[in-house]
């Protein structure tokens, strides 16, 4: 229950306070932005079983490879794809809890 608590509370509540506190002037947008992060999750659809709650995501699926992970780190050094970035590293922090409390 704890495990479950924790990541998708870094998947949802994490990126609606990190929008709200450090992104005051446009946080409805940022939020939905960081929110959006869970997109990547459509990677899941290519695994077989297609759920697996014993599975940790990082290092299994492609969008949670370590390259894409290495890509994902760069991405707040730049101005256009900042944002983008941190949703995409708060979501694989929360994966990588999540693999942690397995």
């Amino acid at each position: 229950m704890l495990r479950h608590f924790i990541h998708y509370g870094i998947h949802f509540v994490i990126p609606i306070l990190i929008a709200f506190y450090f992104f005051k002037d446009n946080r409805i947008r940022v939020a939905l932005i960081l929110l959006a992060g869970i997109v990547i999750d459509l990677d899941h659809l290519w695994a077989t079983p297609l759920f697996d709650p014993n599975r940790c995501s990082v290092g299994f699926h492609p969008l949670h490879s370590i390259w894409a992970i290495l890509v994902y780190s760069l991405m707040p050094f730049f101005k256009p794809t900042r944002i983008v970035g941190l949703a995409l590293i708060i979501h694989i922090i929360a994966d990588i809890a999540d693999c942690l409390l397995m």
